[in-house]
């Protein structure tokens, strides 16, 4: 055609040509290279020189005659971000082509255990979102909270009922009022939301997003431009109503206890993974507990004042184990624990109302795992919104005790964390920053509200944000009546937690063989019934079992003993019977066949060597040659 021209774009990902007129603005120019390149969107800048000082603009008044242009010129595409920007892989973003960042992926700082996040898990319906058990059950309640008859304002009979005496719904603020409770549960919010005429046919709960949408094509990427279409919402920090989880009930207090033991014994702090199980809570309107089975201690770098998480290689079997247990992981626990009074036991009270409750830096961590832990709710719009995580903290309390505090952290705080747009303060724990936007992050402007002198509600712009709007306490106790997920014996040495790096405390075979010697061939189902051995059984170098595992784990889930005693019985445990009847502290101790031997054990002296054996095997454990039984 007359008057066109044919311009060379060189790339990272090679050279192609475009057909322009001179009389076209700049604008169809980078309109032409988005289509020639098949990009995925606006994130790159033209030049007219490889050494990028000339700059084309995107503008719709720059002619490119204006801009000395000719037939045959080259210019130069440079892109903004190299991974995001290319349809098809080319050699500058191989290792998109490969897969390695096809998705959107968090982990735990220090571990190997990565989850997708909420964005990726939206390409299902939310209709095909498989929601926890407890959920499930929840909705098959009506929920009403049920009322006697009132002696004085009941006119009716037994059978009757009026509005003194009518159930009440799950959500009526002045029973809550009158019960002192601060938050709904989730259920009863979700009820609260579909009640009416529509019963919740519109109701959609949306995650919130820090980010800029993609894909807005009516100008450049961020920095270079952004719009209302793509600018994420301002926030303002409100009190949520409502909370995942009612309570946090650990099944009993030896749990804590031997949790607790290492802080004892070094003055270090530790944290931990709390595996259990979600039930319906009898006393809230439909509310959720989370039961503690078993705390699982990751590799870790303590000391009194800190602690850093390591990278864990046995996450997986972990959550395997767990669940083939029936059990999941339920929150996280860590101490903060500083001796008062050895003499008296007493430990400083650091953690209240005039210094803070959750750290900034602990309610990011927070936010963090719950993220990595979505709740699945069949009214969200990519199929997940919120979550049942929850945090405890063990510390000290008014009267210098021990005691536990549970938590959990705000729908609002989990968007924060996620994109990445709160940050802790240097020297005050309990104010948390959020950023500032820069060229590579655009950060919206996130306020809270507070009364000035006046009394008058003011909005202050969230740097620094006080971290008590992020937060929602959840009660942590054990019950009057201790559970026992994992049956225990009294006045019995407990197998030693893991990644414990102190004298004593290291799991080892040796430290298997002398926690097996304490048990007879009548309490095999006792002597296994130990989370931390599991998980040492199911990895340990000599002989991993845990492809062999699965039966037992059954039989303790559904405590069958009968089944633990047949798969007594396999030969992977009769190898592992024998590793350690061969070691000379099991000699000693008499493990034999099905179990373990008792201690009354009758001896025998070997004719051949002399050594007194105390096991009734018929070959010397020291010289392998026969027992002359004549």
């Amino acid at each position: 055609m007359a008057g066109q021209i044919v311009l060379r774009v060189e790339s990272p990902d090679g050279t192609k040509r475009v057909q322009v007129s001179p009389t076209e603005s700049s604008y169809n120019l980078f309109e032409k290279v988005y289509n020639a390149f098949a990009l995925t969107n606006y994130g790159f800048t033209l030049f007219n020189d490889r050494n990028r000082k000339n700059e084309i603009k995107s503008s719709r008044s720059v002619y490119l005659s204006s801009l000395n242009l000719k037939h045959g010129d080259k210019i130069y595409l440079c892109p903004l971000d190299p991974d995001n920007i290319w349809a098809i892989p080319g050699p500058s973003n191989a290792e998109s082509a490969n897969g390695s960042r096809s998705s959107s992926v968090v982990s735990t700082p220090g571990s190997t255990t990565s989850l997708p996040s909420n964005e990726k898990k939206s390409s299902g319906s939310t209709s095909q979102v498989e929601e926890d058990e407890v959920d499930k059950q929840l909705w098959k309640l009506d929920g009403k909270i049920k009322r006697l008859k009132d002696k004085k304002y009941c006119r009716h009979g037994d059978n009757g009922c009026c509005v003194h005496c009518s159930p009440l719904e799950p959500y009526d603020e002045e029973y809550l009022k009158t019960q002192n409770m601060k938050h709904l549960s989730f259920h009863s919010y979700l009820r609260k939301m579909t009640a009416g005429v529509a019963k919740g046919k519109f109701l959609l709960l949306e995650n919130i997003s820090c980010r800029i949408k993609e894909g807005c094509a009516g100008h450049l990427p961020w920095p270079k431009g952004i719009c209302s279409k793509c600018q994420p919402s301002a926030i303002t920090l409100n009190r949520q109503t409502y909370r995942h989880v009612d309570n946090i009930m650990f099944e009993n207090s030896e749990l804590v206890e031997r949790f607790l033991n290492y802080w004892r014994i070094t003055g270090h702090q530790r944290i931990g993974f709390l595996y259990g199980r979600y039930e319906t809570h009898p006393d809230i309107p439909l509310g959720i507990r989370a039961i503690v089975a078993a705390i699982y201690e990751p590799p870790q770098e303590s000391s009194r004042d800190h602690v850093k998480l390591l990278p864990d290689e046995k996450q997986d079997i972990v959550n395997e184990l767990a669940r083939c247990l029936g059990l999941s992981c339920v929150g996280w626990i860590f101490t903060d624990l500083l001796t008062e009074d050895m003499q008296t036991g007493t430990v400083k009270y650091v953690r209240n109302i005039k210094s803070h409750f959750l750290s900034a830096q602990e309610c990011i961590m927070a936010g963090y795992f719950q993220n990595l832990h979505p709740n699945p709710c069949r009214y969200a719009s990519n199929g997940y919104f919120g979550s049942k995580f929850v945090t405890v903290c063990v510390t000290g309390d008014e009267k210098c005790q021990v005691h536990m505090e549970g938590y959990s952290v705000s729908n609002q705080c989990m968007a924060l964390v996620k994109d990445d747009c709160l940050v802790p303060t240097k020297d005050v724990p309990e104010l948390g920053f959020v950023r500032e936007s820069s060229d590579k992050q655009y950060v919206p402007d996130v306020y809270y509200k507070e009364k000035d002198s006046y009394g008058n509600e003011v909005s202050k712009l969230a740097r620094p944000l006080p971290v008590e709007y992020l937060l929602l306490d959840v009660p942590a106790s054990t019950p009057l009546t201790p559970l026992n997920t994992f049956t225990s014996i009294k006045d019995i040495t407990k197998f030693p937690v893991e990644n414990r790096l102190i004298d004593g405390h290291i799991q080892d075979f040796d430290s298997l063989c002398k926690y097996l010697r304490q048990f007879t061939p009548l309490q095999f189902y006792e002597s296994v019934s130990d989370f931390h051995l599991l998980l040492y059984i199911a990895t340990m170098d000599m002989l991993p079992m845990k492809d062999s595992m699965a039966p037992l784990l059954e039989a303790i889930q559904v405590n069958d003993r009968q089944a633990v005693v047949e798969w007594s019985k396999s030969d992977v445990w009769a190898t592992l019977e024998q590793l350690i009847s061969n070691t000379s502290d099991s000699a000693v101790s008499g493990h034999v066949g099905n179990g373990f031997a008792s201690a009354q054990t009758e001896s025998w002296t070997c004719i051949h060597c002399t050594f007194m054996n105390n096991s009734d095997r018929q070959s010397c454990d020291i010289c392998r040659l026969p027992r002359d039984i004549n």
